[in-house]
């Protein structure tokens, strides 16, 4: 449809978004109590659980902002169009840039929850892999590279500003750069949870004790982030080339987002982030005690996590004592 067709949010929009926007507002007050509680306990446990708290409650606070104003204050339109930076004629320029701006931050939120899981745990599995080579910090890795794509949002936006290009060219950078994280996600996910399970039942063999249970949470762990990664990176895909086809058609993507079609895509998003962050809040809260470790242990690696192995299990080549035993 052209420009002209669009209309404002319709009350299946109005209402789905306050619904949402109650449920982001629920996981951010739940974040929030967690956080707090376990900022009242010492540990190494204790910084990387606040750590997770704290980009939950980032994650959900911010879509919660988004999703509480009414479509209409951001945009004449629910569905996206074509605006230039400081076009006089165009006046809400600037709340939607204010809302691409917003969304895109909300999102590398969300994706720096499991960037940390993967820091972690290619920190740990390096240590049993490779256990004379140097590692680096992990919160340090994980800044580096939360800071990469961070510098692509604030390039975005100011590309945008300097009217390189429309907010059309904000959304499909910030399309293309999700959907690249995500299945490099999939990736690192699927690869590191294999050689995790490989670590744990060897270990579990020296120590004589099960890991059956540990195994499985690493399992659903690696289920669950991939399916949430599979749906996004499936979804920002989709998003990019109907931007790309329609913009090389009509030089807009006004035609390419009829209002079910941008329906389906909110929605699928959203709802998709809400499971996954009620799962990550399920995983940190159950405190998985069938060994030593903790929450964390089972997505951060903590000290906690961690259980000598004796003397007395050290085999041929095999781990050496000082080695330790994760406990997920």
């Amino acid at each position: 449809m052209s420009t002209t067709q669009q209309v404002p949010e319709t009350a299946f929009e109005f209402y789905s978004d306050a619904v949402l926007a109650v449920a982001f507002l629920g996981t951010a007050i739940v974040a929030a109590k967690r956080m707090s509680s376990s900022r009242s306990h010492e540990g190494a446990e204790t910084t990387v659980v606040t750590a997770f708290y704290s980009l939950i409650l980032l994650t959900a606070s911010l879509r919660t902002v988004w999703f509480v104003v009414p479509g209409t204050v951001w945009s004449p339109y629910y569905t996206p169009h074509a605006v230039m930076a400081f076009d006089a004629d165009r006046p809400e320029w600037a709340m939607q840039f204010l809302e691409i701006v917003l969304l895109g931050f909300g999102s590398l939120c969300l994706f720096s929850i499991f960037i940390l899981i993967l820091v972690y745990w290619a920190d740990i599995l390096k240590k049993y892999f490779y256990p004379g080579a140097r590692r680096s910090k992990p919160m340090v890795t994980f800044l580096v590279l939360v800071g990469v794509l961070l510098v692509i949002q604030i390039l975005n936006a100011t590309l945008f500003l300097f009217r390189d290009y429309s907010t059309e060219g904000m959304m499909l950078v910030n399309s293309i750069t999700l959907s690249f994280v995500s299945v490099v996600c999939v990736c690192e996910i699927t690869i590191f949870s294999h050689r995790f399970r490989t670590v744990l039942k060897t270990l579990g063999d020296i120590n004589q004790v099960s890991t059956e249970s540990q195994v499985k949470r690493i399992v659903w762990i690696t289920v669950a982030g991939n399916l949430f990664f599979f749906t996004r990176a499936f979804l920002e895909v989709i998003l990019a080339i109907l931007m790309v086809l329609y913009w090389h058609r009509n030089g807009t993507v006004a035609e390419a987002f009829s209002h079910p079609l941008w329906d389906a895509y909110i929605l699928l998003k959203h709802w998709s982030e809400l499971i996954i962050l009620g799962l990550m809040l399920y995983i940190l809260q159950s405190r998985f005690t069938s060994g030593v470790g903790g929450a964390a242990g089972e997505i951060g690696g903590s000290k906690q996590g961690y259980q000598k192995v004796p003397d007395t299990d050290r085999g041929n080549g095999g781990l050496v004592a000082e080695e330790t035993s994760l406990s997920v």
